[in-house]
């Protein structure tokens, strides 16, 4: 049985990808996603250990990042080379931006996906006593670069999207 998902075998089942016949190479991933809330959580004052909740989130998001392959099935275990999360208030909304970076044969993306939604979950967690209806939402890859198929972005992706509908 001939199948289009790299995680089954040709006879339907699971499988890890086998990824050992590729170069290792320098490949990153950036994603994003975006915290709703009736609550500013840049105005939270610290917990009394001096933590606030943008730089729990932060750490969160590092932390998952670097345990992915454990939380994602078939994931493959990557030694990371960097891992950058990034928390800012964009037109009333708190966006979380994650950057990840290896030198591997195999890319990214899941990390730096792994590294938003953690991150943005830490902050719903802090959020949901001042504010139960705060939620996070469009967590997507914005771009990646290495790897097979080369440089890929969400802009360029719409905009040849957009080409080809007309």
């Amino acid at each position: 049985m001939e199948t289009p998902f790299t995680h089954l075998d040709g006879d339907g089942r699971l499988r890890m990808v086998d990824v050992t016949h590729k170069e290792p190479t320098r490949r990153s991933a950036q994603a994003s996603c975006v915290v709703r809330s009736s609550v500013d959580v840049f105005s939270l004052a610290p917990s009394p250990s001096g933590l606030d909740p943008v730089f729990a989130a932060r750490l969160a998001g590092i932390q998952a990042a670097k345990r992915t392959s454990a939380l994602i099935p078939l994931c493959h275990p990557i030694n990371l080379n960097d891992v950058q999360v990034e928390v800012t208030s964009e037109g009333g909304s708190v966006v979380v931006r994650s950057t990840v970076v290896t030198v591997n044969r195999t890319g990214v993306e899941m990390e730096a996906l792994t590294a938003c939604s953690f991150a943005a979950l830490s902050l719903v967690n802090a959020l949901t006593a001042l504010d139960e209806h705060a939620r996070f939402e469009d967590l997507v890859v914005e771009r990646k670069t290495g790897g097979k198929s080369g440089d890929w972005g969400r802009q360029i992706a719409l905009d040849e999207a957009s080409t080809e509908a007309t």
